[in-house]
């Protein structure tokens, strides 16, 4: 097992892994705190950033991204759900548990 100097080294490089990343955001989303959607997108995005470019993904930018994390006033649903597809995510939406049917 690699040794890594810090919870957010180890962080992005399990985020590589899109079943972790897709698992990560789930419960961040599910939690709810829009700041703390913010940092994830942006962790998974930092993750994916690499695997984007080798992909040759068009209009990727991380930095354009980074951009609207920052001013958060202007990110909306529509940009995270472009995000999420070019980093081959999607958004969708579930019955909460111990719901009525």
């Amino acid at each position: 097992m690699p040794t890594y100097k810090s919870y957010h080294s180890y962080l992005i490089e399990s985020l590589k892994d899109p079943l972790e990343a897709a698992a990560y955001l789930d419960a961040v989303l599910e939690d709810g705190d829009f700041e703390h959607i913010l940092l994830a997108l942006k962790n998974v995005a930092e993750a994916q950033k690499d695997i984007a470019n080798q992909s040759n993904i068009n209009g990727f930018s991380l930095e354009n991204y980074s951009q609207a994390f920052k001013n958060q006033d202007q990110i909306g649903l529509i940009a995270i759900a472009k995000l999420l597809n070019q980093l081959g995510l999607k958004l969708s939406v579930t019955v909460k548990e111990n719901q009525p049917a």
